[in-house]
């Protein structure tokens, strides 16, 4: 795996999440024979981390409140609700865990599929909150492998009006965050890994394999 330093080195940008339950918890997501109950798991408390990571720096603004003792001026989030947006269908695993950590947040959908022969991005569906131009925008998607996926969803965002956006992932490769940056190089990267390198067949190595087949259940 590539370090904050190696991704420096190359001219790269991301944040990477060591912190070390992140990183316990993908080598457990990594295991091929961990089912698929405990994959989907694994997903949603991982998302929760991410989330804290990619969040740290909301606005505060301070409220007028009651405790059981006194009244008291108290720090809460301020602005309009941020939006989570899950690129289908594998970006869905990651919405409950952050869902988890912001019950509040809309959530929108951007559906793509991947040409298996050019390995572009192919919209079919496309879902998302009002007033996009006013929210903290936080993109989702377990992989960026090619990148073309979430290059091409953050286009749509912005043609959408989308402003302050943020890209979260499980795991990178090299290839997938060099294109991203030069397509969105204003579009922060969080990620818990970035692995060696794509194979032949644009899959992350070593990765996890396919994450949506892992986290429905299918082939």
């Amino acid at each position: 795996m590539l370090t904050e330093q190696d991704l420096i080195d190359r001219g790269l940008k991301a944040t990477i999440v060591r912190h070390p339950l992140v990183q316990h918890k993908l080598t457990l997501m990594r295991m091929k024979e961990q089912p698929t109950s405990a994959f989907r798991a694994l997903l949603r408390e991982i998302s929760w981390l991410l989330c804290f990571e990619v969040t740290r720096d909301q606005p505060l603004e301070n409220r007028s409140i009651e405790t059981p003792v006194q009244a008291m001026d108290a720090p809460m989030l301020k602005g309009r609700k941020l939006a989570f947006i899950s690129i289908l269908r594998a970006g869905n695993g990651m919405l409950d865990g952050m869902l988890d950590v912001i019950p509040s947040a809309r959530v929108g959908h951007v559906g793509l599929y991947r040409d298996p022969e050019t390995l572009q991005a192919v919209e079919y569906y496309y879902k998302v909150p009002n007033n996009m131009e006013d929210r903290l925008i936080v993109v989702v998607d377990p992989m960026l492998a090619t990148g073309n996926s979430a290059i091409s969803a953050i286009h749509r965002l912005k043609q959408g009006g989308a402003r302050d956006i943020r890209f979260v992932c499980l795991i990178s490769a090299p290839e997938g965050v060099e294109a991203f940056n030069k397509a969105h190089p204003d579009v922060p990267v969080v990620t818990a890994a970035v692995d060696e390198k794509l194979n032949d067949h644009g899959y992350i190595v070593p990765g996890l394999g396919d994450a949506g087949d892992r986290i429905f259940g299918t082939k």
